[in-house]
């Protein structure tokens, strides 16, 4: 909904500017959206006049202009055709941004000629699409005025209108709430009745009161339509509505200025004596639809549920009650008689037949929310004004049919509830001022009668009041009251088990980790695969057949889950899962693990082995156990004692001495794969949360100081041969262990077997990082502790080859 700032002060007497207009606007609930003020943007430009106009010596189509300007006299290089000594038009100094060109003026040489400004086109000020020319303005107009007064350019404020306030969709009911909330005095017109000179020669019958309760119009003879005055076309353009002739803007002007809609039929093209509202009908023989060829040049399905009004004696429709006329019995310019409707239809029919045929006019908008039941014949009597006024005429008497809908109904009201819910201090009789100025009548008494308007049908209860109340005297006079304080909780309010939980939930999506969500049951079948499926854990009455028993691993759902992935097109899956598993039917047999999964399934590549695959989930699988502050360095790796799933070779456990199973991870078995429907390879891990060891925390110490070393760290390269079954792991941690002073990190990048490496044994290459602490190490310190990395390595089963 949009008004300029002019159409407001013809309802409301104030001196506030058009930011003023808007805050008070917020303050009292209306969402402003937008204020445009076309005033700022033409400030720069004013009107001058050609005083003459020469060719332009370097080029053909420019001329030299000598401009009588507001600054004075101005050179003026100009390149419209319709510049000429004499024409007054608008000016644009040096520094002036033009909006239509996004550019700002600076004084440059055009062929060779300085030009000291511009003159503008309609297109250039952004008053128009297209122009042919600089603007050509009446010979009255002083040099100096500003070209803001000369195209009455005026602030237009833009906000949106919430369902349940369609007496906002009218400049006259924002007034209202503006003088209401204190920003100036409301203007109040009464509605004069025009006086009928015969009676109407067209009758009006309902024959479905529940869409159109009521109906009234007029006949207007001897009209003399055409384009509307130059007031008129600026207020509808400033709105963005197209001004289309005197009859039409006059119902368009309504509208928008006392939210009531109307419509004009040129009545020299109506069939009958009668005008009929009923619901749409269809054929009893064929079976079709009747149709209707509407304003917009559309022709739209009518079918029951939908208000028709039908001339012709009911048989041929000429409009959509509510929505939008017909085509047929359109004005145009050489209309002479008009028959003008007021009417009420029934709001939840209007909104219906608009998203059914998906039509959203002016009309359907305001009367989907529910137009004043009591503006019928005021509107109808305001639009005959206008409408003699406009374009002459002789009216009818008022022809009307059915029957107004009651008023809402009074409320009791106790001026105390204000207080009680909204906690404002206001005294009974602000609390019946702010009441009466929305158009509330009050009947006094103990508890007081309060009548809401008719155009306030959303008011039924002391709550609604209370709501109209409070926004009027203003949100921010609500007091603010502290919530009591609350004791702190001695411990954080997460568990240590959810503190870590939470942990690995961030650390493996910040990994690249996908987190699922899925089911705590699986089928019987693949919790025996799976090391579980007993009677005991099988449900009673499960949720589906393929989930009737408690899970005993979280990866045959993450297996399932990446296929499910894979099936639809995202084969490269990388996922995780924090939930229970179930190993018995004990209490402490339900444990909580965190399973990860990596289907290796991206675009080929020479780096997209499987085997790079592990490799990558276990760095993850380690950083992730870091995170948890588990004891890394004193985790043992055991290959060969993993469970069946697991694929032979390529798969390990982590384990604290014999018994405690911290996580298993590896590569999944092909056959269970396929058992799942999924494609190898895929490796995965889980961690036994209750199996990692709590870190200890040191009470009463804070973090220490980063130790960050001064010097440059250096590596050095050791190649080393082992027996071919042992694990490189175990030769990173006998090497660590040579210097934990100076040894920062121990990092694997070669395993070779092959020639020269004897039988049985494989080459491991090593880089160490060493990191100086107080000084640079001399040659002889770095070859000593190359001697003990040798010896712990010696120890290890290792020997030095390189």
């Amino acid at each position: 909904m949009k008004f300029t700032l002019s159409w407001l002060k013809n309802h409301l007497e104030t001196d506030a500017d058009v930011h003023a207009i808007a805050e008070a606007m917020t303050m009292a609930g209306l969402e402003v959206e937008h204020v445009s003020d076309p005033t700022a943007k033409l400030a720069p430009f004013t009107v001058a006049k050609i005083v003459s106009a020469e060719r332009h010596p370097n080029a053909d189509r420019l001329q030299v202009c000598q401009v009588e300007t507001v600054d004075g006299m101005k050179e003026i290089v100009c390149g419209a055709p319709n510049a000429r000594p004499g024409l007054t038009t608008i000016y644009a100094p040096i520094g002036a941004y033009v909006p239509g060109l996004g550019v700002t003026l600076v004084e440059k040489p055009v062929r060779g000629v300085v030009s000291n400004g511009m003159l503008c086109s309609a297109s250039e000020l952004e008053l128009a699409d297209d122009s042919d020319g600089i603007q050509e303005l009446p010979d009255t107009l002083a040099v100096g005025t500003p070209a803001a007064a000369v195209f009455g350019a005026e602030p237009v404020i833009d906000f949106e209108v919430t369902p349940n306030r369609p007496d906002w969709l009218g400049v006259a009911g924002i007034a209202r709430d503006l003088a209401a909330a204190g920003v100036g005095t409301l203007k109040t017109y009464d509605i004069a009745p025009v006086r009928g000179g015969f009676p109407s020669p067209i009758a009006v019958r309902i024959e479905a009161p529940e869409m159109c309760p009521v109906f009234a119009g007029r006949l207007i003879r001897g009209v003399k339509n055409g384009p509307s005055p130059d007031w008129l076309q600026r207020r509808l353009t400033a709105i963005g509505l197209r001004s289309i002739n005197r009859l039409v803007d006059v119902t368009n002007l309504i509208a928008y200025d006392q939210a009531r809609p109307l419509h004009v039929y040129d009545a020299a093209k109506l069939v009958g004596a009668e005008i009929v509202v009923r619901g749409g009908q269809i054929a009893s023989d064929t079976g079709e639809h009747e149709h209707l060829i509407a304003l917009d040049g559309k022709t739209y399905q009518v079918d029951p549920a939908m208000c028709v009004i039908a001339d012709a004696a009911g048989e041929r429709p000429i409009g959509l009650g509510g929505v939008m006329g017909g085509e047929s019995t359109g004005c145009s310019d050489q209309t002479v008689d008009v028959f003008l409707e007021s009417a009420w239809f029934d709001p939840i029919v209007t909104a219906q037949t608009g998203r059914t045929l998906t039509i959203s006019s002016d009309a359907q908008y305001r009367f989907a929310r529910g137009v004043d039941t009591a503006s019928v014949v005021p509107g109808l009597e305001l639009a005959t004004r206008l409408i003699l006024d406009l374009c002459g005429g002789e009216p009818s008497d008022i022809v009307a049919a059915g029957q107004t809908p009651a008023l809402p109904q009074p409320l009791d009201f106790d001026p105390a509830y204000v207080a009680r819910l909204s906690g404002l201090t206001l005294g009974d009789d602000r609390i019946a001022d702010i009441l009466k100025a929305l158009g509330f009548d009050i009947a006094p008494g103990s508890p007081w009668r309060v009548t809401p308007p008719s155009w306030r049908r959303d008011v039924d209860g002391p709550a609604d009041l209370v709501e109209e109340v409070a926004r009027i005297a203003g949100y921010g006079a609500l007091p603010s009251t502290p919530l009591p304080q609350v004791a702190r909780p001695a411990r954080g309010v997460l568990s240590p088990r959810q503190t870590r939980i939470r942990i690995a939930r961030r650390a493996l999506a910040a990994m690249g980790y996908g987190e699922a969500v899925t089911w705590s049951f699986t089928s019987r079948k693949i919790a025996e695969a799976f090391g579980g499926g007993s009677e005991r854990l099988v449900l009673q009455n499960p949720i589906a057949s393929e989930l009737d028993c408690m899970r005993p691993s979280v990866l045959p759902n993450l297996i399932q889950a990446a296929a499910r992935n894979a099936a639809r097109g995202h084969a490269d899956a990388a996922l995780f899962e924090i939930g229970p598993i179930y190993l018995g039917d004990r209490p402490g047999d339900q444990k909580t693990v965190i399973a990860g999964l990596i289907a290796p399934h991206a675009a080929r590549h020479w780096s997209g082995q499987p085997e790079q695959a592990l490799y990558a989930l276990k760095g993850d699988l380690m950083a992730l156990l870091e995170e948890l502050g588990a004891p890394v360095a004193s985790l043992q790796l055991v290959e060969g004692q993993n469970r069946d799933w697991w694929r032979p070779g390529q798969s390990a456990r982590l384990q604290l001495g014999p018994k405690v199973v911290v996580a298993e991870f590896g590569a999944l078995h092909p056959r269970t794969l396929k058992a799942l429907g999924a494609d190898a390879p895929m490796v995965a891990f889980e961690v036994m949360l209750d199996a990692v060891p709590e870190p200890r925390v040191a009470r009463g110490k804070a973090r220490p100081a980063a130790d960050l070393p001064p010097l440059q760290p250096l590596t050095r390269d050791f190649a080393f041969l082992v027996d071919g079954d042992r694990p490189a792991g175990d030769l990173v941690k006998a090497v660590v262990g040579a210097d934990k002073a100076l040894i920062a990190d121990v990092r694997v990048f070669d395993v070779y077997r092959g020639q020269g490496v004897p039988e049985g044994q494989k080459s491991v290459a090593l880089e160490v990082v060493i990191q100086p602490r107080e000084a640079t190490l001399t040659d002889t310190e770095i070859e000593a502790l190359t001697g003990k990395i040798t010896a712990a390595a010696a120890r290890a089963g290792a020997e030095l080859r390189a």
